[in-house]
């Protein structure tokens, strides 16, 4: 019998030391090829950038058009472990669904420590009901290590989204999401996200039911920590015993940064999994 403790949380959370040139990751491999991308579509009148949802400064999102009718809608929410980035870093992901018909949004929000996870649980739901109310059709939510806590956040019971933005979700995407947030309480981390157990209680998708018949897809990189591995599968199990309808994917030979590559191509098995009806 093998007994596994984890001493060292912050070890455990960290990617960008075990990926090979993790340290050139977010601006040669996602801000060139997204600033790239965005320009491109803005160059055909294709992008609308900078749109507001709310009154505060980072209350912005950027909205990609398809070139004929658009399909329906996706959201991509951005991570950075709720402490960084924001949605500039991500065009290029939106080809992939863009190329296939759909209109495809990415907003960002206000960061912590200036913000707490439940309130940026808030911006998104705000976010989300703003860019339904301006794009038609079913809508399909995926996003990004913290991006993806906030996708699956968004069809949990408790959702901050109205009944009508609800019943318009028809797939969630969750690539190597985070949903239970105990673990970052013993993290240097901490000292910035300032989660304590209630918020660790009420914002964890694993202690919090799914909204009946929405399917989540739980995507995660085969050679990424066993800690965003072992979060994946937590909630795909935990929700299947629920009711909720789960499906758990693990890509061989992909890591927490090269996960959401596949998004930027339309023929890639993400994207037709984020699509498929």
């Amino acid at each position: 019998m093998y007994h596994r403790r984890i001493l060292d949380w912050d070890d455990a959370y960290t990617n960008g030391a075990y990926i090979a040139g993790g340290d050139r990751w977010p601006e040669t491999f996602w801000a060139a090829p997204a600033k790239a991308w965005r320009d491109e579509r803005a160059a055909a009148g294709k992008a609308k950038l900078g749109l507001e949802y709310g009154p505060g400064e980072r209350n912005r999102f950027d909205l990609f058009l398809p070139d004929g009718e658009s399909k329906g809608l996706v959201i991509f929410i951005h991570g950075g472990y709720w402490m960084k980035f924001d949605q500039s870093y991500w065009s290029h992901l939106a080809r992939g669904p863009v190329e296939s018909g759909y209109t495809v949004a990415m907003p960002t929000y206000t960061l912590c420590p200036q913000n707490r996870i439940a309130g940026i649980t808030k911006e998104i739901g705000h976010a989300v009901e703003k860019i339904a109310g301006m794009v038609d059709g079913p809508i399909r939510i995926t996003g990004h290590s913290a991006g993806g806590h906030l996708a699956t956040r968004m069809v949990c019971t408790d959702s901050p989204l109205s009944e009508s933005v609800r019943g318009r979700i028809s797939k969630v995407v969750s690539l190597s999401g985070l949903h239970d947030l105990r673990p970052l309480m013993r993290a240097a981390m901490n000292d910035t996200l300032h989660i304590d157990e209630a918020e660790a209680k009420a914002e964890s998708p694993l202690f919090l039911e799914p909204i009946s018949g929405i399917p989540v897809t739980f995507w995660v990189g085969g050679t990424e920590r066993s800690e965003f591995i072992r979060q994946s599968k937590l909630l795909a199990n935990a929700w299947i015993g629920v009711g909720g309808a789960t499906a758990y994917v693990e890509q061989p030979d992909r890591h927490h940064f090269n996960i959401i590559d596949g998004l930027a191509d339309a023929a890639h098995p993400l994207t037709r999994a984020l699509l498929a009806d």
